[in-house]
């Protein structure tokens, strides 16, 4: 006999290949999976406004830009429909402005776009239990994470790593959580769902559902996606959490109880605005974004507020304004614990990375280290990260009793004092033990290529990139 979540699980798969089958169809125009998804955001949308009017409830859409009026028309004119209705509503306030911000029509051909709209009519939507609609957007991000023309990746977290942050983090139904860069919404969704069982009470859930969450993400389609990902399971339904907004812009208006976040990596870009002289409160300035979105949450967490951050390599050890900035963190603030990720589990190929967790208000004693780096081998493809794959971590966590000793030096779970960590040159906290063995040979032939294309790619772009400096220079 089929169990609950099987059947569920089954639903999710079928609706999500169905979907993603129009995907395919519209990549061969030219659409890419960005594009489409963003799209298919906005017509789902209306076709539920549509569904909850039939309801008796309000409709916040102006009749005339219903989903009714957009059905009736074919062609030329449904594109010219198609394409008011969406610079009416971007222009709306609420959940329909977040849900449309900035939006633009990317389906040029009326065949195409009455192909999706088709599509979506087929289903009734409200009728599916959250955990079902919910689900079948969320396999669709993924899938088009996983799509590496669309280069939307970067706004993607595994959720099994989320999912092992939020357990460890462990934020309760009465606090506030913020991800002040938060893509598709993934780290708000999975603490809703940690925080939702937590109580029975009305206004608690109420409060969960309309007060408890906040995003900001600077990335107009991507605070669509992560407001429809929400709304979908109920989170928001009056007005998105999401806000589209530079997080460092300002200083923070709100202090959390909790931030979880995987803020973007490298250089600030030209052109973008001058944080130094924006923020009067940060330690340090820089250009680099990993530091500045590190400072700006340790500014906005609340006295005896938690974080976990997922930040690169270069935050343990880079000089100057890194080095500032973790002082500060060791002395200011418990840095009680790194998590050491391998590479292979972001779309960013290569990126090493790790999860600092730290609290407000308390000095560092001593640090605890995770390994889940040396000799751990990850691909987007065939060796996806699992969530079994982080059971140990979060067990070590629990029970904080170091694995490692003088008898066992490949134990991953390691602490090291404040004293050991400050006497360090720069205060560096990169720190490794455990012998890593060539194992080289462990991989598969489609590991093995995938890894030298990869490789392969950095190379090429690199070149391209010293191509264009050579020229600037000769002119």
């Amino acid at each position: 006999m089929q169990s609950n979540n099987e059947s569920l699980t089954n639903k999710v798969q079928a609706h999500t290949k169905k979907i993603w089958n129009v995907a395919n169809v519209l990549s061969s125009a030219g659409i890419g999976a960005s594009d489409y998804i963003t799209q298919l955001t906005y017509i789902l949308f209306m076709k539920m406004d549509d569904e909850r009017l039939e309801l008796g409830y309000k409709s916040s859409i102006p009749q005339e830009y219903a989903w009714k009026e957009l059905k009736k028309l074919q062609g030329p004119d449904l594109l010219y429909q198609y394409e008011k209705t969406l610079e009416v509503l971007s222009n709306q306030d609420g959940l329909i402005g977040a849900i449309f911000t900035k939006a633009h029509n990317k389906i040029s051909q009326p065949t195409y776009l009455q192909k999706v709209i088709s599509l979506i009519d087929q289903e009734s939507w409200l009728s599916m239990g959250y955990d079902l609609k919910g689900s079948i957007y969320e396999n669709i991000l993924e899938k088009t994470g996983q799509d590496k023309k669309s280069g939307t990746g970067a706004y993607f977290t595994p959720r099994p790593l989320i999912n092992a942050m939020v357990k460890a983090i462990n934020p309760l139904i009465e606090e506030t959580v913020c991800d002040p860069a938060c893509g598709t919404g993934g780290f708000l969704l999975s603490a809703f769902e940690h925080m939702k069982v937590q109580s029975v009470d009305k206004n608690k859930t109420k409060r969960l559902k309309t007060e408890a969450l906040i995003g900001n993400d600077n990335v107009p389609f991507v605070v669509t996606l992560a407001s429809m990902n929400l709304y979908l399971h109920d989170i928001g339904v009056d007005k998105s959490p999401i806000q589209c907004c530079d997080s460092l812009e300002k200083v923070p208006e709100r202090f959390p109880d909790v931030v979880l976040a995987n803020p973007p990596f490298g250089a600030r870009p030209e052109g973008a605005s001058n944080i130094d002289s924006m923020r009067g409160d940060f330690y340090v300035g820089t250009r680099n974004n990993q530091l500045n979105f590190l400072q700006h949450i340790m500014l906005m967490l609340k006295q005896n507020g938690r974080a976990a951050v997922v930040l690169p390599d270069n935050v343990l050890f880079e000089a100057g304004a890194g080095e500032v900035i973790r002082k500060k963190l060791l002395n200011d603030f418990n840095l009680h614990t790194i998590l050491r990720l391998p590479t292979g589990i972001f779309y960013a190929q290569g990126v090493k990375t790790n999860v600092l967790f730290f609290k407000k208000g308390e000095k560092t004693e001593e640090i605890w280290y995770y390994d889940y780096r040396t000799d751990i081998k990850h691909t987007l493809k065939t060796n996806t990260l699992q969530p079994h794959h982080l059971d140990d971590f979060i067990k070590c966590y629990e029970d904080r009793k170091e694995t490692y000793s003088k008898e066992n030096t490949a134990g991953r779970w390691r602490k090291y004092t404040y004293n050991e960590i400050i006497s360090r040159d720069k205060t560096n906290l990169d720190i490794t033990w455990i012998k890593a063995e060539d194992k080289t040979d462990e991989y598969t032939l489609k590991q093995l290529m995938e890894m030298i294309k990869d490789k392969s790619n950095k190379i090429s772009k690199a070149a391209n990139e010293l191509s264009k400096i050579i020229v600037g220079i000769k002119e």
